[in-house]
């Protein structure tokens, strides 16, 4: 993935951060969903429309945007499925009246895009680095997200912590100061 695509998908995780009040950890996914008016959320498993294999898949129907979920995966799988179907949706990767489908096995520039927004989304790197949660078994606790995902975001969180180059970007100081309550009472915790 190019790093412009790159920057438009952390850009779109900090801005929906921001404009849908997101504060603290994990990020309740279903309160982004219950905040829109033209999202809706659906269980595979009320309606059978996803294939074996898929994880998820967005349906655009009378301007609204449909996510449907594999319930049989385990509740972190679905959250990054959601998130990442979110992804699609605030990306503006679904204008037409088409599904697109959430599989492992398919990796373009907009899969990817959607990963980097809902890995973005799920476990912000700014409030990770404010609460020195840089390794797997931490990242996963505090944003009840998979060991996969949270081994993708420790990989992340190194090259960044070596960048050092935090809260460059306005959107991301604007994030950090919406957590700062929340880090401050993490903090405390220690």
């Amino acid at each position: 993935m190019n790093y412009g695509k790159y920057k438009n998908a952390r850009n779109a995780a900090w801005q929906c951060t921001i404009d849908y009040k997101i504060c603290k950890l994990p990020v309740i996914i279903t309160e982004i969903i219950n905040m829109s008016n033209d999202i809706n959320l659906y269980r595979n498993s009320d309606f059978k429309l996803l294939k074996d294999g898929e994880s998820g898949m967005t349906v655009v129907e009378n301007k609204c945007y449909n996510i449907v979920y594999n319930d049989n995966e385990n509740s972190r799988r679905c959250r990054f499925t959601i998130a990442h179907e979110l992804g699609h949706i605030f990306l503006g990767h679904l204008l037409i009246n088409t599904p697109a489908y959430r599989t492992f096995a398919i990796r373009d520039n907009n899969e990817s895009a959607a990963n980097v927004f809902a890995r973005d989304l799920l476990s912000p790197a700014c409030v990770l680095h404010e609460l020195q949660a840089v390794n797997a078994v931490d990242i996963a606790k505090l944003c009840n997200i998979s060991k996969e995902a949270a081994e993708y975001r420790e990989k992340r969180m190194r090259e960044l912590e070596m960048r050092n180059a935090w809260y460059l970007h306005p959107l991301e100081r604007q994030v950090i100061n919406q957590f700062d309550d929340f880090i401050k009472s993490k903090k405390a915790e220690l």
